[in-house]
């Protein structure tokens, strides 16, 4: 796996760039002088298609798809072998496993899944990436999180537990690298405009009519926070959470 920078450019990993938010971000961070590597579980097709897009779009760049299951600890750890030699300057984690069920009744199995999905391949990564970034004395970690880790919502203790463990791991990992010159952060959207959301169709309405600003994110949104994260203008931003999330976590949720 090649990620040396070309010229001024630095190169970005996505994991779980191909669509949603994930391919948002990919352009987001192209459009803003990046390279990008980005991986996808299933969707070939899409991914492709995107990295052709990009490249067309920005003929100066690179910009490359590989498959990836997080859920497959070997695979996982088959791609950071191969990534620990290359020179990543940034890296977003963005996975989003759920394992919905009420707190009482949780599903071992599910949970310990969306966990690896979206914790422990976190880590793995991270691992692989971080030193690089050490040694470069320069580096940018960002990981979506989930306003889902910050406000209690029934049916999602399992998702939250995986959310609130990335988002104490990044801050941990944060204060450990930043003297080195490597910022992390955690992105905590509320609602996308995605096809995760799908599920919450007979219910968006009532559910913007809960959100002060009355309507989801456009997944670029969202992506424009991440590459503002990665660019220079992140630079003094460490071991943040910030919510992207139209005002939810700011609302007391009691309704007149």
């Amino acid at each position: 796996m090649s990620a040396t920078a070309t010229g001024s450019r630095t190169s970005v990993l996505v994991v779980g760039g191909a669509s949603g938010l994930g391919a948002a971000t990919v352009r987001a961070l192209a459009a803003a002088g990046h390279d990008v590597t980005f991986t996808y579980r299933s969707s070939a097709g899409r991914a492709e298609a995107l990295a052709a897009e990009l490249a067309q779009a920005h003929p100066d760049g690179a910009f490359t798809a590989h498959a990836l299951d997080l859920a497959d600890r070997d695979a996982v750890e088959a791609f950071c072998e191969g990534a620990e030699g290359a020179s990543f300057y940034g890296y977003v984690h963005n996975a989003g496993q759920s394992a919905d069920a009420l707190a009482a009744m949780l599903d071992r199995a599910r949970a310990e899944e969306a966990m690896q999905v979206n914790f422990w391949s976190l880590t793995r990564i991270a691992k692989a990436l971080v030193r690089g970034m050490i040694r470069a004395r320069a580096g940018r970690i960002v990981a979506v999180g989930s306003v889902a880790a910050l406000q209690a919502n029934a049916g999602n203790a399992a998702y939250a537990a995986t959310k609130g463990a990335l988002i104490a791991y990044c801050r941990t990992l944060a204060i450990e690298s930043a003297k080195r010159g490597v910022t992390v952060n955690v992105v905590a959207p509320g609602f996308i405009d995605t096809e995760m959301m799908a599920p919450y169709a007979s219910h968006r309405a009532g559910i913007e009519r809960q959100i002060p600003l009355g309507r989801f994110a456009a997944p670029e949104e969202v992506a424009a926070l991440v590459a503002f994260l990665i660019g220079g203008g992140g630079a003094y931003i460490t071991g943040a959470v910030l919510p992207v999330d139209g005002g939810l976590t700011a609302m007391m949720g009691i309704h007149r």
